[in-house]
């Protein structure tokens, strides 16, 4: 039985007559191109499919510039600015159309949902949203190439980072520099990767057989960009502070956060390690040089090799299975816990 002629599109003809998006194209554009035999099986599909072309084919067809669209949480936190740095590595010197989705944090399936039905693109990348059947199911709709980075779904090739792993290397370096009351600033709400990074914390603590005290582990009061911003982490830090047994050292959850903290330590007339030692998570520029000890990620890397993998599959032939990558970040020790105890 054909497909909806709505939901028809250049790669179901592609599947039908087993043969690559590009062949499809030439066959539409009329190119001479193309074996008799082959331009046959094309055009038998195109007949049982009822297949009409659509925007996005006709481009392709006219062999116009193809268009790919990043969607986010958001592009203004420094994360995103980063991993949009990989994605304009991964296009350079490329002819490619940049499209940028703002999913927002408050309902990011929604927004996403909402764009995927307003038009079609080349190529997507999805970042910063986790992927369950429900969204894969909402991806398949796109008819088109779709790599995720920091999630995982076995229908999609994808990009991500194990957390659990990430955060354990930052408290096990904290208690080798024989701290023992270690807090963690969290972000506002809960997310997976949210709790990853505290399963991470607690792995490390019960390693070292240091008890789990849920007063250690704080958020600030501001909701903008869901806590991972400077002013949660100043206030979570105010709150460690005021604790009657305030920790020695703090882990938190982004760099942003952990800048802030570092500000809130400084007021409280507290000097960074001697005083209370301070590990972020992400490894941003501006870390290296406040010499911030930070969980690297590799952000860039991976958003030039997702957006590479993307392109790949955009002009491939075949229909290749998809692939997973699960990046182990690695610990940047610099000044901020550079510093063991007495």
């Amino acid at each position: 039985m054909a497909l909806e002629k709505s939901k028809v599109t250049i790669y179901d003809v592609a599947a039908r007559a087993k043969v690559a998006i590009s062949t499809v194209s030439r066959v539409l554009n009329n190119s001479a191109d193309v074996s008799d035999m082959t331009r046959a099986r094309v055009l038998k599909a195109i007949d049982e499919l009822k297949y009409r072309p659509d925007r996005t084919a006709k481009k392709l067809a006219q062999q116009r510039t193809p268009t790919i669209a990043v969607a986010i949480p958001t592009y203004t936190t420094p994360f995103h600015n980063e991993l949009l740095k990989g994605v304009r590595m991964g296009l350079k010197d490329l002819e490619v159309d940049l499209l940028l989705c703002d999913l927002g944090w408050r309902s990011p399936v929604k927004t996403l949902s909402g764009f995927l039905r307003r038009g079609t693109v080349d190529g997507l990348l999805l970042a910063g949203v986790h992927v369950d059947d429900a969204v894969a199911g909402e991806l398949a709709s796109v008819h088109a190439p779709t790599v995720i980075i920091g999630s995982f779904h076995e229908s999609h090739t994808s990009y991500d980072w194990d957390d659990v792993a990430g955060a354990r290397a930052a408290v096990e370096h904290l208690v080798a520099q024989r701290h023992s009351r270690i807090g963690m600033i969290r972000s506002f709400s809960d997310s997976a990767i949210q709790a990853d990074r505290i399963a991470g914390y607690r792995d490390a603590l019960a390693a070292a057989d240091i008890a789990f005290d849920q007063d250690l582990i704080q958020s600030g009061s501001t909701r903008k960009h869901e806590g991972f911003s400077e002013e949660a982490g100043h206030e979570a830090m105010v709150a460690l502070l005021a604790l009657d047994t305030p920790p020695s050292a703090v882990f938190a959850s982004s760099d942003v956060q952990a800048i802030g903290a570092w500000s809130a330590i400084v007021e409280a007339g507290l000097k960074v390690p001697q005083d209370v030692a301070v590990v972020g998570y992400d490894d941003l520029k501006t870390s290296q040089y406040l010499g911030l000890s930070s969980v690297d990620q590799s952000i860039q890397t991976i958003g030039r090799e997702a957006t590479e993998s993307l392109i790949t599959r955009m002009e491939a032939d075949t229909n290749e299975p998809p692939t997973s990558r699960v990046l182990t970040p690695r610990l940047r020790v610099r000044r901020s816990s550079r510093f063991v105890r007495p």
